[in-house]
Order: structure tokens, then sequence, then C-alpha cells
């Protein structure tokens, strides 16, 4: 099904869902531009996929073909029953690649996305090209059980309790997320896609997030990896990003300076340019992506 991507990027973006398979497998929004090795970018918790605008338009440019998805209960994806389970939204990212046709891709993933990314590599490792996180950790295991709960309830009693919107509380969360210099754009994008979220996705999101413990696979990954910190990223601060490149064999670790958690939205031209450097080295990695609306009829 085609409708509109979400953000207009440039002539030739196009946009669709990935096909309804099952209650369990819901159909995945995406929004694509230009043509070349496929490369996937996954948004945060409390994003979608107009956040990636920036790097669509450049990674198109540069020969790629660029794909934003909003993951299952966010943005123009389907909802699902019961709670969350990030193999679950693995197998959708499996069966977005599958829509292009290839095998492997350039895999993008800020925050929650990173997550997503690193569970991706878990259950299918053989699809990864490269893969790049940002702002990530792989585990709550820092976290005391006391702090993960006050995680959650921090996040969940305005909505529920409190009975606010996410439109709400969106503009006080990026303020907190984002570094001391955020640009008017940058911060207006952030607020725009995080008003959109559907709020009992959102907790459901933020309750399966403190139970995430991906650790174990970090000295698993053999692709080659770029991690990217935030000088000032309140929730994932550059010493445990640079942990994380630490635990990885050969992963390259850049931190992007005077930037908060939003890394690709804060300074889209320096987080652009680390990963343009670092995908031209692997290009090839990735197979070059089929139309899926060609493949459709």
């Amino acid at each position: 099904m085609n409708f509109a991507p979400l953000t207009p990027y440039a002539d030739g973006a196009k946009a669709m869902r990935i096909g309804l398979q099952s209650r369990t497998a819901p159909s995945i929004a995406i929004d694509y531009i230009g043509d070349g090795p496929l490369v996937i970018f996954l948004h945060g918790i409390g994003g979608d996929r107009s956040t990636w605008a920036h790097q669509l338009v450049a990674f198109a440019k540069a020969g790629y073909c660029a794909v934003a998805w909003d993951a299952r209960g966010y943005g123009g994806s389907d909802d699902y029953d019961g709670p969350l389970s990030f193999t679950d939204i693995a197998d959708d990212l499996a069966r977005v690649i599958d829509a292009f046709a290839v095998n492997k891709a350039h895999i993008v993933g800020t925050s929650m996305g990173g997550r997503i990314s690193l569970e991706f590599f878990a259950n299918h490792p053989d699809r990864l090209a490269t893969l790049t996180l940002a702002g990530v950790h792989a585990s709550f295991g820092h976290f005391s059980p006391e702090k993960q709960q006050a995680f959650v309830a921090a996040r969940s009693k305005p909505l529920i309790e409190d009975g606010l919107e996410p439109a709400d509380i969106a503009p006080g969360a990026i303020s907190r997320l984002a570094g001391p210099n955020v640009s008017d754009d940058a911060r207006s994008r952030a607020i725009e896609a995080a008003s959109r979220l559907h709020k009992h996705t959102y907790i459901k999101t933020v309750e399966a997030t403190t139970q995430f413990d991906r650790e174990h696979v970090l000295g698993e990954i053999d692709v080659p990896t770029l991690v990217i910190g935030g000088e000032f990223d309140p929730l994932t601060p550059p010493d445990m990003t640079r942990n994380v490149a630490a635990n990885i064999n050969g992963a390259e670790y850049h931190m992007i300076y005077d930037v908060g958690h939003l890394g690709n939205l804060e300074n889209p031209v320096e987080f652009n340019r680390l990963l343009e450097q670092f995908l031209a080295r692997f290009r090839d990695r990735a197979n070059v992506a089929a139309d899926p609306e060609i493949l459709a009829g």
C-alpha cells in the first residue's frame, strides 16, 4: 500500500507499507529514496521515520537506496497486541529488507533503533552488511531494579495517571535530551515526532527497554561497526558509548561535539560525514536494492 512520505524529502521519494502478514506481523510504514546499496535507518524510542529526513536526502545523493521506517506501533505502522518483543521487531526489519529483494543491508540505529539493531544481529546475523550504533547501550543492567522501576514510572505517570498526551510532554522531554546549543529546527523536528507517539505503544516500549540485555552480543559482532556518541548525551554519555565500541571487535568510535542524545538531528552534517566516510569503505557489502513498488506490480 502506497501513501505520502511523512516528510517532503525531494523529488523521487516514495512511501509504502510492508504488508500485513498476521496479527503478530503488522504492516510497517517506510519512506525511501534513491538507488544503490540498501541502508536502513531506525529511529529512537521517542521518534519516527521523519527524524531521518536529513539522512535520507544525503544518502540518496551519495548513491544509496536510503530507507527510514516506523517501528511497529509507531507513526504509520500498525499497532500490535500484547507486550513489545524486540525479537518481533527484528523480524519486522527482516521483512523490510526482503521487500527490497536483497540479502544484506547497512543498518543504522539510534537509541532504541540501536537496540533493535543488536537484536537483529542476534537473530539475523547474516543480513547485516555493516552496523552503526548512535547513542546506544546494550543493557539496562547498569540500573538497579529500583532505578528501572523509576525509569518506567517517570515516563508512564504523566501519560497514564495524569492523563497527558505525548504532545503535552514532548517539549520538556526533548529539552532534556538535546544538547545546550540545539537549533530551533532540530528541536522542532524532534518535538513534532515525539508528539505523534502512540502513548500505549511508547509505554510498552519503555517497559521492554528496561529488560533489554544484549551485552553478550557485542563480542559476537563480526561486521564492520561504527559507534557514535554525543558530547552532552544525558542518556548514553560518552563513557557508555565508548564502552560499547570497546566491546565490539574492530569497532570505530567517534564522538560528535556539542550535541546531546539526538546527534543525527542536532548536527546532521557531522553525523552524515562520519557515516558516509564509514559506509564508503564497505559500500558493496550491501546488495543493490530493487524498488518494492515495482516488485509489487
